[in-house]
């Protein structure tokens, strides 16, 4: 996979963590802080059992292939997707090696429960998207498997979905440019984070990540 800027380029893992929170988004991507807990250690090996590019299954009119590399030049993002299940169909696309068309379908590998919010619905979407732009095809469907419940949820990739992501994405290429830190806000979230004791949100000056998102939104491209 060849990365036109690289430098340009941010990984696109990082969304999930831009759109839980900008801050500690920018904490491991511009900071370069990362702290190990019981989430992130079952995470790693939840992922471990994905992320082995020489595994290529085949199951009946199925192919599944594990941490396949992709790459937005839209979106400029790239990374790695868990597993990308290859379907037989006559409206998919041409796999080097084997006969036939095949539709992709992203699967993401999450180690706990469905979140209320969209966070890691947004970072699926982005590696549909990145699909859509490499195999040419496009898709209206992914799933996210969470192994705290052991089931997928079906994620529809829809335009409230794409826009979401779309503006994720813009946004945290707007902080990393500006190479400036979130300011930190105390909520129900921070108990989650590995990040917690290297944030330290409650002597932070109150101000809202909503504030801090409006104002990226507002400040002009260079």
């Amino acid at each position: 996979m060849h990365i036109r800027a690289e430098a340009e380029y941010l990984p696109l893992s990082g969304i999930q963590h831009f759109a839980f929170c900008p801050r500690q988004w920018a904490l491991i991507h511009l900071e370069q802080l990362w702290q190990e807990n019981i989430f992130t250690f079952m995470g790693r090996e939840l992922h471990q059992k994905t992320n082995d590019p020489f595994i290529v299954e085949k199951r009946g009119d199925k192919i599944i292939a594990r941490a396949v590399p992709i790459v937005s030049h839209r979106l400029k993002l790239y990374g790695v997707a868990d597993v990308i299940e290859f379907h037989i169909s006559q409206q998919g696309t041409r796999i080097p090696g084997r006969t036939g068309r095949w539709w992709p379908v992203p699967v993401e590998y999450k180690v706990g429960r469905p979140k209320p919010e969209n966070w890691d619905k947004v970072q699926l979407c982005a590696q549909a998207m990145c699909l859509e732009e490499i195999l040419g095809v496009s898709l209206d469907h992914g799933f996210i498997f969470y192994g705290k419940t052991r089931k997928r949820l079906a994620v529809q990739l829809d335009q409230s979905l794409r826009r979401e992501t779309e503006k994720a994405a813009g946004l945290m290429h707007k902080t990393f440019s500006l190479g400036k830190t979130p300011p930190a806000e105390l909520s129900s979230k921070c108990d989650r984070c590995s990040l917690l004791q290297l944030c330290v949100p409650k002597l932070s000056k109150q101000r809202s990540t909503k504030s801090y998102i409006q104002e990226l939104i507002e400040t002009p491209d260079s």
